[in-house]
């Protein structure tokens, strides 16, 4: 409940921290952006998908083409659509005009819709070295951008890195009384794919604490395996597809995340196991 509820408070937060506050702008005596910035903020009401959005947009960036948040708006649409190369050239320009605030976004996308790891990594680490401040949240709220550019170095074999980098993330997490709904997860799946199983045990069992999921029940199954240990081994995977079964497992809106699995693939772990003699079947037992 704590993480709905997190992640509920973050994406409120996510959406207006995306809108500007147009009287700064008056404050500072940028008179122009303040005019663009008001013109902008006409988009509301209005879908994104509309032509009288983007006319608003358009309008703003004529009144000044250095204001930033149109060209972010823009391109919102575009991505949703599928239209990925306009919403390049809209999130890169947004990206020039105002890296700090939109980096972190640009890089989260780079991540979700195109698996562009090394894309990431450059967007995070170039806003890293920008700010002096906490670099944030993904823009669905799920991840610490930091452990997704974990999960990239992951994704392009540095595994080691990876789990450098999650680690003290998840560690700044606690001190922050929030861990993510799938940081210890992948951490136990990177200790079980580096051969650290009691490492791993332990920290499928954090995660369980946290937020119990399929996945976590099955990557610990397989790290029971590893050790010969096929009792606990058969508990977590039946478990797992009990989990899998009532909805506890892993969604994306609009992609799939890393390490997340499908009934079929806890299924077909159960079967390779009963052919091999490993677990005894109900046949068997009669």
């Amino acid at each position: 409940m704590r993480h709905l509820i997190f992640t509920i408070a973050l994406f409120f937060s996510l959406f207006l921290f995306a809108q500007p506050n147009c009287e700064a702008f008056k404050h500072y005596g940028d008179t122009l952006k303040y005019k663009a910035c008001i013109k902008a903020m006409e988009i509301s009401g209005h879908y994104q998908f509309s032509k009288e959005y983007q006319s608003i947009l358009d309008r703003a960036i004529e009144i000044d083409s250095t204001f930033d948040y149109p060209y972010w708006a823009k391109s919102i649409a575009y991505l949703k659509s599928g239209d990925f190369i306009t919403w390049k050239t809209l999130i890169d320009k947004a990206v020039a005009l105002n890296p700090k605030t939109h980096l972190g976004y640009r890089g989260w996308c780079r991540y979700q819709f195109f698996r562009d790891y090394e894309g990431l990594i450059e967007d995070i680490e170039k806003l890293d070295s920008l700010v002096d401040y906490d670099i944030g949240y993904s823009q669905n709220g799920t991840y610490h951008l930091n452990i997704a550019k974990g999960l990239c170095y992951k994704a392009i074999g540095d595994k080691d890195k990876a789990i450098t980098i999650i680690k003290n993330q998840i560690q700044l997490n606690v001190q922050e009384n929030f861990v993510g709904a799938y940081d210890y997860l992948h951490l136990g799946v990177l200790y079980l794919e580096t051969n650290q199983y009691e490492k791993a045990i332990n920290t499928f069992k954090k995660q369980s604490e946290n937020n119990e999921l399929a996945e976590n029940q099955y990557y610990l199954a397989l790290t029971y395996r590893e050790l010969d240990n096929f009792t606990k081994y058969t508990s977590c995977l039946n478990k797992a597809k009990q989990l899998y079964i009532v909805g506890k497992r892993m969604f994306d809106t609009y992609s799939n995340p890393m390490d997340k699995i499908y009934l079929e693939t806890i299924e077909n772990e159960l079967k390779s196991f009963q052919k091999a003699g490993i677990i005894t079947t109900n046949k068997t037992k009669k």
